[in-house]
């Protein structure tokens, strides 16, 4: 059976991108078939991460828009992750990118897409290719796609920075996820400046939010210099950075 995780943020620039692509990085190294969705179609980017030029064809577009199945749009990507770590048996990376064309974009941007065909996908995905774990990158903020996200999820990450802007917007993610009655709600806060201290944010988060944090990630120059270099937590075992999205994988997994 697949868990469903939703990796969402309520506004941009939060690292989602980056820690979407770390953590299922770190499920593939331990064994587990995983797939990631971008479903950040009006500004997508975690093809990057992996490799992957603009101009890549067979995406979540085609699929939405009747061109191809979803299981063709998947491309397997468990090589990049054994290049860095070694990959448990049975583990196996399948990223389904959204298209960084300008013409699809403005056409998503102009036309929208079937919502409802979006989900059917999820469903085909995880049947087709037997996956343990499918992970979604949301669009950031609430709307019909976030919401049809969370709603499918057995697990919803919350990505927030120390912000009292991102505090006001998780709440109301928070609330709206446990209106949905997803089963399990984690925190990851990121971009955490070293003089905070972390232990007294971890309880203030969890006494605001009623919810558990899974991970505190610290702001590093290391991952910034990074950029969209790569997967860090595979490149840089070592770093504190590092060490915090292996703890979301083990709340991921529990």
């Amino acid at each position: 059976m697949t868990t469903v995780v939703s990796i969402h943020s309520f506004r941009g620039g939060t690292g989602k991108s980056n820690t979407t692509s770390n953590l299922a990085a770190q499920l593939t190294a331990m064994g587990h078939r995983v797939g990631v969705v971008d479903t950040d179609i009006q500004s997508p980017g975690i093809h990057v991460l992996f490799g992957f030029s603009d101009d890549l064809d067979n995406t979540l577009n085609d699929y939405l828009w009747g061109k191809i199945k979803i299981a063709d749009a998947a491309h397997e990507v468990t090589h990049i992750i054994s290049q860095d770590t070694p990959v448990a048996e049975g583990g196996a990376l399948y990223l389904i990118p959204s298209s960084m064309k300008a013409g699809d974009i403005a056409r998503v941007l102009r036309e929208g897409y079937d919502v409802g065909t979006l989900n059917d996908g999820f469903r085909d995905l995880a049947r087709d290719l037997n996956l343990d774990y499918l992970l979604i990158d949301t669009h950031p903020g609430l709307n019909e796609e976030t919401l049809l996200s969370i709603t499918i999820s057995d697990v919803l990450l919350l990505i927030l920075r120390p912000d009292r802007q991102d505090f006001q917007g998780t709440a109301v993610t928070v609330d709206v996820a446990r209106k949905l009655q997803v089963p399990n709600l984690f925190l990851v806060v990121n971009k955490v400046p070293s003089n905070i201290d972390t232990a007294d944010l971890r309880e203030q988060m969890k006494t605001a939010y009623a919810a558990d944090v899974a991970a505190i990630l610290p702001l590093s120059e290391e991952v910034v210099q990074n950029a969209s270099g790569g997967l860090f937590s595979l490149t840089s075992p070592d770093h504190d950075w590092s060490a915090q999205i292996r703890e979301i994988a083990t709340a991921v997994t529990q």
